[in-house]
């Protein structure tokens, strides 16, 4: 059984405990988590706050069941809904909320005043020693940083001894120094006290870079979950290919089916690729699928050798840079192929099907530029082609 496991459904009306909603908004999510880092990430406004809040018991769901190390903290059927402090939750918000009167010591003394004085004062001690305000422990919030906020407030969290971490976006306008001290604390955190954390996140790099799990929300429901690579290298439909930065994604129709050698063509208003064989889908089938700008390979035309044992070649035209400090990211358009699309093609709901994106680093940039070539190659590997299991968006 895992440490926590939680299932429950919460109707919100448009305005409701300070948020705001366009219509009724329903949160319908279920989800089980062991010991290390689960990332929440999705838009705005789908969930991921409020599920934090259920969990910690500010906001009651109309009917589920959460349980912690088998202990219930909610459960509708049974009417049981413990009050935030008897659940043993350390929760981190977005703006720290660290009381403003009180010095970083009082601060983290205040939610274990039920402690006996000796162990108080030794928990107190190893959490100012572990997150470096020692010298800080005698200021109030308004004299520290942003980042020895940060800190106090995950070591406000931690001296409870929770039984689970919540934080919610800890590292929301912050520079990337204190980010990155952040993420070091974290890891640590997560090594030395074995229990479940849910990161809530916008960021999807910084979801890849601690997620041990990711959960992806959209519109009140987990619409996808696993790894974050397996995430980004199998999102389950275009929006969440677009969440996690993917430009290139189409739309189009099964051509060719041959499982013999295990290939399959797709063809899109512009252009045909080959993929791995589809199991499962028939010709004609409509088909959504999408590649990542650093698999696109571009290649110079007029030389026999180009396209000497190269697949899916397309021809296209560099229409704007965009400069990174180590990378270039090139938006291409793609040339009119002679062959006209086909009525079911035109009335297909393609994604940006006249360009698509690469990347390439600076010096190949250079070698590019040097060329000064007008037209070029696009290769799009069949291995890189990722299909997705669910068309709509």
């Amino acid at each position: 059984m895992a440490q926590l496991e939680f299932t429950f459904r919460k109707r919100l009306a448009p305005v409701a405990g300070g948020r705001s909603f366009e219509h009724d908004f329903e949160l319908d999510v279920a989800l089980e988590c062991d010991a290390g880092i689960t990332v929440l990430f999705g838009p705005s406004g789908s969930g991921k706050t409020l599920t934090l809040d259920s969990l910690a018991g500010f906001l009651k769901p109309d009917d589920g069941r959460i349980l912690l190390n088998d202990s219930i903290l909610f459960d509708s059927g049974s009417g049981v809904c413990l009050a935030p402090r008897r659940r043993s939750i350390g929760y981190v918000f977005q703006n720290y909320a660290l009381f403003p009167h009180m010095t970083v010591e009082q601060n983290l003394a205040f939610g274990i005043q039920h402690v006996p004085p000796l162990e108080r004062r030794r928990r107190i001690h190893e959490m100012l020693e572990l997150f470096g305000l020692s010298s800080r422990a005698g200021r109030r919030p308004g004299e520290l940083s942003g980042g020895e906020k940060q800190r106090a407030s995950i070591a406000r969290a931690l001296v409870t001894e929770p039984r689970l971490l919540l934080l919610d976006e800890p590292v929301r306008g912050l520079d990337y120094p204190l980010r990155a001290d952040f993420y070091e604390i974290l890891r640590n955190v997560r090594e030395r006290h074995r229990i479940p954390i849910l990161l809530v996140t916008h960021d999807v790099a910084e979801g890849f870079f601690l997620g041990d799990r990711m959960a992806v929300y959209g519109a009140g429901r987990i619409v996808q979950l696993g790894t974050p690579e397996e995430i980004f290298h199998q999102p389950r439909s275009p929006a969440i290919a677009r969440l996690l930065g993917i430009s290139n994604i189409y739309s189009g129709i099964v051509e060719e089916l041959d499982p013999m050698a295990g290939r399959a063509v797709l063809k899109t208003p512009q252009f045909s690729v080959a993929s791995a064989y589809l199991p499962g889908r028939f010709r004609g089938d409509s088909v959504s699928f999408c590649i990542r700008r650093e698999q696109i390979t571009l290649l110079p035309q007029g030389s026999p050798k180009t396209t000497n044992g190269r697949e899916n070649c397309v021809r296209v035209r560099i229409a704007a840079e965009i400069f990174t400090p180590t990378t270039v990211r090139l938006v291409l358009s793609v040339v009119e192929q002679s062959e006209p699309a086909s009525s079911a093609m035109d009335a297909s709901n393609g994604v940006g099907s006249s360009a698509m994106e690469s990347e390439v680093t600076r010096a190949a940039y250079q070698k590019m530029k040097i060329a000064q070539q007008r037209e070029w190659l696009a290769e799009l590997p069949s291995s890189a082609i990722h299909v997705f299991a669910e068309q709509s968006d």
